[in-house]
């Protein structure tokens, strides 16, 4: 009989750690929380100093009963949840349901945590035991709190003033006033013109061209407003005459990145993977609580994926700069490990993510991994090297040309020591100099113009939000925490609050009554300042410095007041169906788009008069190879996507996996489909491909 019982959050980590330990140990599962707050009510004593009333939650009794059986048959209870505010809570709440506080005589009973799913990493927490944090509990008590109170009070005057189903949120409310801040300046912004002038200039005695950029005069830079103005410059440096009046040469260094938090792993994976908030943290999930690794048996290949700090334990650090001095040579280890500084807003509980072992390399774990899982575990593996290296260098050098009353420039760079960019480079990195200068340029080289170029642009509008471009806002507002920023997003996108086109958030017009509610009747809960400074007091809470009940006590009664004040000020909102250009076949009805527990369907207005509906097929703008007809985006009966013509498989049987474009081929004029970032043609034997060109993403 084992002696000692361990239990974890998820059923995943059960067998990666039962492994680490002997016989005496049995390892089990919560499968999350197993106590919360009732769903039919607020659950919220407001008479008594706002005592919670947890209940078990359904369907977790079954669960409860074997874990008591397990703890009846123990001599020790270990509780090995996550090593955050929700985890502490999590093992507080099973500390209660089942009843470990009251047998403390008979039973002893351990919080463990540990950072990483390895075998030392666990070992070592069984070693180091301790009670249950309730400054942590009682930091994710006030966050479980606060939002009750919001969503169950503000969420009825929703439902009354524009339509049932609708949900407000502390957190959720302020990111859709942040995207819908942002849909007015785009609407409201006023292009500017401007143009810039490019010289392409012949150096004697050298075969290559000097691209040039016009910089202004002596006095400074000048902005070229209109076409006159262009014309004007344009005529005098074709009469001018160029030389190089001045030649500067620096050099300069590029620091290494830190390792990932959660927001910049989220903001990294959607840029260079395209992957969403959620998928990130699904993927990063698996990785840290273990993969059946080839010849390993079952490995956590990263640390705790939920983390707002880029430290990194000094082991960890000493086995990467000994790794890197082994691979890469001793002059790519950094030269001390690098810190950033700290503001009130990161709370530094947790290392950064990273690795679990630097020695596992992607490409020794590739075969044991799905392509998703093996792509983000190469992205963090390579941030987290890289992160220990030392800074790439770049050799500057800046030409200043004068040409009669104006000044030209020509920068280019070079990488003399690439340093960390040999493992890990950002976008930027990659775009690199297209100006490569001349060796033997100097003051005394003679320059002629070859031609002159004279282009007009226009000021660009604020991009629209990405998935990407949102999280790194929140975070840089101390807005929600890491465990925050993904189930955010994907509430606003689950509630059509916004939608999501080609990696833009855009705000739906349902979405744009809901702000105005919240910034009309509840002006602080919206407010960015307001939610930054209710998370700092939720770290109080965390450190023990602020009781968690002053501040609900505090919160309280303003937001009654507000409620109350909303259902008598407040006007209805009517929120119109889309409609569509299909025909009701009962009565003739142009039907409107309607969401459904299994999402859009078709359905005629004249409900309940006339009860047709129809299935919703999103039309992809794209002709049927086959009939001409519209291809639209279908779903097999296990709810796998496909496309295929509108005209139904029993008129016409066209059918793709892949997405299929306007574009024909040019070899065999059949049609083709994407594939990623290329255009394939569908037939195999024909084999024929391409890249298509990267659209612009948003910020």
């Amino acid at each position: 009989m084992a002696k000692y019982l361990v239990i974890v959050e998820s059923p995943a980590k059960v067998k990666t750690i039962k492994k680490f330990l002997g016989k005496n140990y049995e390892v089990t599962a919560s499968n999350g929380h197993v106590r919360d707050l009732p769903k039919s009510q607020m659950g919220i004593d407001f008479e008594h100093d706002f005592e919670p009333k947890y209940i078990t939650i359904r369907g977790k009794g079954e669960i409860l009963a074997k874990l008591r059986k397990e703890v009846k048959k123990a001599d020790r209870i270990y509780l090995a949840t996550d090593p955050d505010r929700e985890g502490e809570a999590i093992s507080w709440h099973l500390s209660k349901a089942l009843k470990l506080d009251e047998n403390k005589d008979a039973k002893e009973v351990y919080r463990i945590s540990f950072n990483e799913i390895t075998k030392n990493a666990v070992k070592a927490s069984l070693k180091q035991p301790r009670e249950i944090d309730m400054d942590l509990v009682n930091a994710q008590q006030t966050r479980r709190i606060l939002d009750r109170m919001v969503g169950y009070k503000i969420s009825p005057v929703l439902w009354e003033k524009v339509k049932r189903g609708l949900s407000a949120g502390r957190v959720q409310s302020v990111a859709l006033r942040i995207i819908a801040d942002r849909e007015t300046e785009i609407s409201e912004f006023i292009p500017e013109e401007y143009w810039t002038i490019n010289a392409s200039l012949a150096v004697a005695g050298e075969k290559r061209k000097l691209d040039a950029k016009f910089y202004g005069t002596a006095g400074g830079r000048m902005k070229i407003e209109n076409k006159e103005q262009a014309d004007q410059i344009r005529e005098a440096l074709l009469k001018a005459d160029y030389y190089v009046e001045d030649v500067k040469k620096s050099e300069r260094t590029k620091k290494a990145p830190f390792p990932f938090t959660t927001s910049t792993l989220q903001q990294e994976a959607s840029k260079v993977l395209n992957f969403s908030t959620l998928k990130t943290m699904r993927l990063a999930q698996q990785l840290y609580e273990g993969v059946e690794v080839k010849g390993m048996g079952v490995i956590g290949l990263i640390t705790y994926l939920r983390t707002d700090s880029v430290r990194i334990s000094e082991e960890a650090d000493a086995q990467a700069r000994d790794y890197i001095g082994r691979t890469y040579g001793e002059d790519y280890i950094a030269a001390a490990q690098p810190e950033k500084k700290k503001t009130g807003k990161i709370q530094d509980a947790h290392e950064a993510i990273r690795p679990t072992d630097i020695a596992r390399t992607p490409v020794e774990v590739k075969e044991s991994l799905s392509r998703d899982q093996f792509r983000l575990y190469q992205l963090i593996w390579k941030r987290f090297t890289a992160s220990r290296m030392s800074a790439a260098k770049y050799e500057t050098t800046s030409v200043k040309i004068s040409a009669a009353d104006y000044r030209l420039t020509v920068s280019a760079s070079r990488v003399v020591f690439d340093g960390f960019m040999s493992v890990y480079t950002s976008d930027e990195d990659e775009k690199g100099e297209n100006n490569r200068l001349l060796k033997s340029i100097d003051e005394s080289s003679k320059l002629t113009l070859a031609d002159i170029e004279c282009t007009q642009h226009f000021t660009q509008p604020p991009a629209h939000y990405t998935e990407a471009a949102l999280v790194k806002t929140l975070e840089e507002h101390g807005i929600g925490r890491p465990s925050t920023y993904a189930p955010t997003i994907t509430t606003l996108l689950a509630r059509r609050y916004v939608l999501k086109e080609n990696k833009n958030l855009f705000l739906t017009e349902l979405g744009e009554a809901v702000n105005t509610i919240m910034k009309e009747a509840f002006a602080s809960i919206v407010d960015e300042e307001f939610t930054a400074n209710m998370e700092m007091l939720l770290d109080k809470v965390e450190e023990g410095g602020v009781s968690w009940k002053a501040i609900v006590s505090n919160f309280y009664p303003d937001l009654e007041e507000a409620v109350q004040k909303a259902e008598k000020t407040l006007e209805k909102v009517k929120i119109a169906d889309e409609e569509t250009d299909v025909k009701c076949e009962e009565c003739g009805r142009n039907m409107v788009i309607k969401y459904g527990p299994h999402g859009r369907f078709l359905a005629c207005p004249g409900f309940p008069d006339c009860r047709s509906t129809k299935p919703y097929l999103e039309k992809t703008g794209i002709a049927c190879p086959k009939c001409g007809k519209d291809i639209v985006v279908r779903k097999t009966k296990k709810g796998r996507r496909f496309f295929g013509c509108e005209a139904g498989p029993d008129d016409c049987d066209f059918m793709s996996w892949q997405k299929p474009i306007a574009e024909k081929c040019p070899q065999c004029g059949g049609y083709m489909v994407e594939k990623g970032n290329k255009a394939v043609c569908a037939d195999e034997k024909c084999g024929y491909m391409h890249e298509i060109k990267k659209q612009e993403e948003g910020a």
